[in-house]
């Protein structure tokens, strides 16, 4: 496992701000994300994200393919993008450190529900089409990761790197340890319908005026 160590907190805090969506360097993305416009989705993060808890821990699991954030709300897909592209070199570097040419990008958070309570990092794989995903590496976003131990109200957060092939707009399967969540069909349905309705928005948009 490659771990590309983050040692300032400003990363996470980019997932509330608002700042340009443009990136010089964005992810390998689908074929469907290209009749995506930008701007026109409304979907929360905490509708779509993959949540569940262990006893000692709350555990949040998003996507970060362009073809998921992209219907999320502006400000929302701006902060995003932003964190991404800030940690672009991290992530080019750890991809570079196991060969992979096209990562699939995810974002990891562990909160804390009790004092001192552990996560394990390699443990979260995702299940797509039959095909078990582990993590190649890991972009820590957060100082608490290193310890991998937080108290109640701490997170950790960071950026898994997964091999490319993971369907994202089609159910899956996130577990860590032995637990076990397909809550990500719910949010494809609603990521199918958020789609057709940006679609519908982008064509009523009035056209920009013409450039003098």
């Amino acid at each position: 496992m490659t771990y590309v160590r983050i040692t300032t907190v400003a990363a996470v805090l980019l997932l509330a701000a608002c700042g340009p969506a443009a990136t010089q360097n964005p992810p390998a993305v689908g074929a469907d994300t290209a009749e995506i416009p930008v701007g026109y989705g409304t979907l929360r993060r905490d509708e779509i994200a993959v949540r569940f808890q262990t006893d000692q821990l709350d555990i949040q699991v998003l996507p970060l393919h362009e073809g998921v954030i992209r219907l999320l709300a502006p400000d929302t897909y701006r902060s995003l993008r932003q964190l991404i592209q800030s940690q672009q070199e991290a992530i080019e570097r750890a991809a570079r450190s196991v060969n992979a040419l096209r990562p699939s990008l995810v974002m990891v958070t562990f909160s804390g529900v009790v004092p001192q309570a552990r996560f394990v990092p390699d443990d979260v794989n995702i299940t797509s089409r039959g095909r078990l995903y582990r993590p190649l590496a890991i972009v820590p976003l957060s100082p608490q990761w290193s310890s991998q131990q937080i108290d109640p109200r701490q997170q950790a957060t960071a950026i898994y790197l997964f091999d490319d092939g993971i369907a994202f707009r089609e159910a899956l399967t996130v577990t860590y340890q032995r637990l076990s969540n397909d809550a990500w069909s719910g949010s494809v349905r609603l990521l199918e319908r958020e789609h057709a309705r940006v679609l519908t928005r982008a064509q009523a948009a009035p056209a920009p005026p013409p450039d003098d």
